[in-house]
């Protein structure tokens, strides 16, 4: 959501905007309804005003005076009531279509389509080359009976994973690999449900719109949330926090449910587009500092890097362009590791700065040096997601013999194991 006074003011930026993100919006729907609504206030203050007045009136009146100077009151506070219906329809209406206007990209972002318009920024790492035929991810699991597709899918349904054995704690040392990676950085770590109502959805700027995508609790006001940002992003609403609070910075913790609606045919085989699977999410409040949040989102975007790098996964940054960027975003980057399969990088991370988009739709404000009220800026990185980060690893670390070899960073958490299966 963008400030009214902005959207006024810069209609033709807004306007730009909505056109570069693909973003269905009727600009000029919205300034009628805001004038229309501006002057039905106008008017019932006009007419609470002339109330007011009259009934000052009143106990100064002469006899003869009284009766008209009450009927007159009565007579205004019918046209008061008459005018409410109105006034709310047009509060409503007008909330609805702020609630499609688009943030205003940052002036660093390409102009594109989709993501096949996405900017290449640069590779770390080098794809590993082999001198024997590798396997893909799910030829792997199966190799060492790590997973059991065919048994959770007769339990869960398409699109449902079960990790076994090694793999599992692989799974789960990854994940703990990334929160400690974070705590490190000063986040604090957060351990949250993925149950949320509507309005957070509203709040984080998914709704509407992305209404498909969400498992909804049928005979209760719950719905199941795709990431943590949705729940963390509420844990402020409407609350005005004192300065020095900020930043407020998670990691957090939870599973996470997407339908995948309009992803037939695509994914389908293996982890890489599941149901439900884990999530850790960095999410950051702060102050209303443009320059300090583009810090801020350099450090969140070296953090995911940090966690690749632990990983001994080769990667790549790229730029998203208007068209992929979504509504909410001022800039967005995604990091994509390579999976040697599809001889392609796929993503594995999205880091994204919205400024005030997300504070204003939830109301995340603090009190500023300055003693006046300010809308928080958001930024949200993935920390690690499961089991989709396997599909890298697994085939990035195949060795001949069929074993998967552990990074030093992560034996740790393994129990000091260099290797994962047996060989064969």
């Amino acid at each position: 959501m963008l400030d009214l006074k902005f959207i006024r003011e810069h209609p033709g930026e807004v306007r730009r905007a909505a056109e570069l993100k693909r973003v269905d919006l009727d600009l000029d729907d919205l300034l009628r309804v805001d004038r229309e609504l501006l002057d039905l206030k106008q008017r019932a203050e006009v007419m609470q005003a002339e109330r007011n007045q009259n009934a000052k009136l009143v106990p100064k009146a002469t006899p003869e005076e009284r009766p008209l100077l009450i009927q007159k009151g009565k007579d205004l506070a019918e046209s008061l009531k008459a005018i409410e219906p109105e006034l709310r329809a047009h509060e409503d209406a007008l909330k609805q279509l702020l609630l499609r206007v688009p943030q205003i990209p940052h002036p660093s972002v390409p102009v594109g389509r989709d993501d096949s318009d996405n900017v290449e920024l640069r590779r770390e790492g080098t794809p590993p080359t082999f001198d024997f035929t590798p396997q893909d991810h799910v030829a792997l699991l199966e190799r060492h009976g790590w997973a059991d597709p065919e048994r959770v899918a007769r339990v869960s349904g398409s699109r449902s994973y079960l990790l076994k054995g090694d793999a599992a704690r692989l799974e789960w040392a990854i994940l703990t690999l990334a929160l400690d990676t974070l705590a490190d950085a000063g986040f604090e770590m957060l351990s949250t449900t993925a149950l949320v109502r509507p309005e957070t959805f509203v709040g984080s700027g998914h709704f509407p719109g992305g209404e498909d995508q969400v498992y909804k609790i049928e005979g209760d006001d719950l719905m199941l949330a795709g990431t943590a940002e949705v729940p963390v992003n509420s844990l402020y609403a409407g609350e005005i926090l004192p300065h020095d609070q900020l930043p407020v910075r998670y990691a957090a913790y939870s599973s996470a449910f997407r339908s995948e609606a309009g992803s037939a045919g695509r994914d389908v085989r293996g982890l890489i587009r599941v149901h439900e699977f884990k999530k850790v999410e960095q999410y950051v409040m702060m102050h209303a500092d443009e320059t300090a949040a583009l810090d801020m989102f350099a450090a969140i975007l070296a953090n995911a890097e940090r966690i690749l790098q632990a990983l001994e996964l080769p990667y790549r940054v790229v730029q998203n362009c208007t068209g992929d960027m979504g509504a909410g975003k001022v800039l967005m980057y995604d990091i994509e590791a390579w999976v040697p399969s599809e001889q392609q990088y796929r993503e594995t991370h999205s880091c994204s700065y919205l400024g005030d988009w997300q504070a204003r739709r939830t109301g995340l404000r603090y009190k500023g040096e300055d003693g006046r009220i300010h809308f928080a800026h958001t930024l949200n990185n993935t920390g690690i997601a499961a089991p989709r980060i396997l599909v890298p690893f697994l085939e990035n670390h195949q060795q001949a013999d069929g074993r998967v070899r552990i990074p030093e960073a992560l034996r740790p958490y393994l129990g000091g194991r260099e290797y994962l299966g047996q060989p064969t």
